[in-house]
């Protein structure tokens, strides 16, 4: 199909402006549409001629893409970050924005980012909202020995969450004022609640078919368990859009920023333009993964010999994020790799000198 029309698109909660460009240039039509499905749709069905478009991704594109890829010959999403490098300039506004993307289409200087199916997304949404009900939990947690500490009550810190504890605690609470009590309880009852509420997302992502082999796949790696399989499978989504584990890490934010100039290289904290939640759970899955994985162990010896804790967890979390990619992509469970007995090397050595 022979394209003959470029549109940019550029999304707000309210509207979407639109610019329609012509393979020489020139503007066809700009417009703005309210931002619902009705009106796109019937926009996006007037259109007689084949077209392509594009928009930057945003919180609110998402749907915007679903709605108008059906009508479309080829629809993108740029890269926001990218997109700030190349579309900077001192006058800015709706019109110019639509106007500029259309141009991007239209030269194919588009910097193009993936967008994940969207049963992928539904899927990840959840697991996202569960680690936000899991941070109200350990808010909540916090909050209960706040209470504690500011009243001068005594408690077993390790004893404090458990149901039956902190029952016989309220009850036994000496020189206590009643209001503190309360809190205490709706405190109580609202982390129970999202403990609760978190169990319940965990469990229905687990029994997504489309996700049980996957993650029982990737969690035959020593040291991952189902939480971190699962952010694995939903924020990386297709795993053969990585060529390399350098391309992996570079996502997950587990390697340094680099600034280089003049023959000049200066390294960096680890990067922050990075998948946030995946390498959360890289991170605090590393720093138990040496427990139970050897090694995992090893690398992280090393690295703590070197007098470094924090960089020790940084290595951890690469070597994982290298056997997850590994694993994802040949589709098999993980199986550490044996090296070949001494006097075999030996003897291999000693033919290829003698050839």
């Amino acid at each position: 199909m022979n394209v003959t029309h470029y549109i940019g698109f550029d999304v707000h909660k309210k509207s979407i402006s639109l610019c329609v460009k012509t393979a020489d240039g020139q503007i066809a039509e700009e417009t703005k549409l309210i931002a619902e499905r009705e009106p796109l749709r019937k926009w996006a069905s007037a259109r007689l001629q084949p077209w392509r478009g594009a928009m930057e991704a945003t919180l609110f594109s998402g749907w915007v893409y679903d709605t108008l890829k059906p009508y479309a010959a080829q629809l993108d999403m740029a890269h926001p970050a990218m997109m700030r490098a190349i579309s900077a300039g001192k006058k800015k506004n709706d019109k110019i924005d639509a106007r500029t993307i259309a141009d991007m289409v239209r030269c194919d200087w588009l910097p193009v980012c993936y967008v994940a199916p969207p049963e992928v997304r539904e899927l990840r949404r959840l697991l996202r909202y569960r680690g936000l009900v899991l941070r109200e939990s350990v808010r909540m947690k916090n909050k209960i020995a706040g209470l504690l500490m500011e009243t001068g009550a005594s408690y077993n810190k390790e004893k404090l969450h458990g149901r039956k504890y902190f029952t016989d605690l309220l009850k036994n609470l000496q020189e206590v004022p009643d209001s503190v009590k309360d809190l205490l309880r709706m405190s109580r009852g609202a982390m129970e609640t999202f403990e609760a509420t978190q169990k319940q997302l965990v469990n229905r992502l687990l029994a997504e078919p489309a996700l049980t082999e996957r993650v029982e796949r990737l969690a035959s790696i020593p040291g991952v368990g189902e939480i971190t399989a699962l952010t694995w499978a939903l924020e990386i989504a297709d795993a053969n859009r990585f060529s390399s584990s350098a391309d992996v890490m570079s996502y997950c934010g587990l390697t340094a920023a680099l600034k280089s100039s003049a023959g000049k290289e200066q390294r960096g904290p680890i990067s922050k333009q990075r998948n946030a939640w995946l390498q959360t759970a890289l991170i605090e899955a590393a720093k138990l993964a040496p427990r139970w994985n050897p090694q995992l162990k090893v690398v992280h010896q090393r690295e703590l010999e070197r007098g470094h804790c924090n960089r020790a967890t940084l290595a951890v979390a690469r070597k994982l994020a290298a056997y997850l990619l590994a694993v994802d992509k040949s589709g098999k469970p993980f199986q550490l790799r044996t090296p070949p007995p001494a006097e075999e090397t030996a003897a291999t050595s000693e033919a290829e000198k003698a050839a």
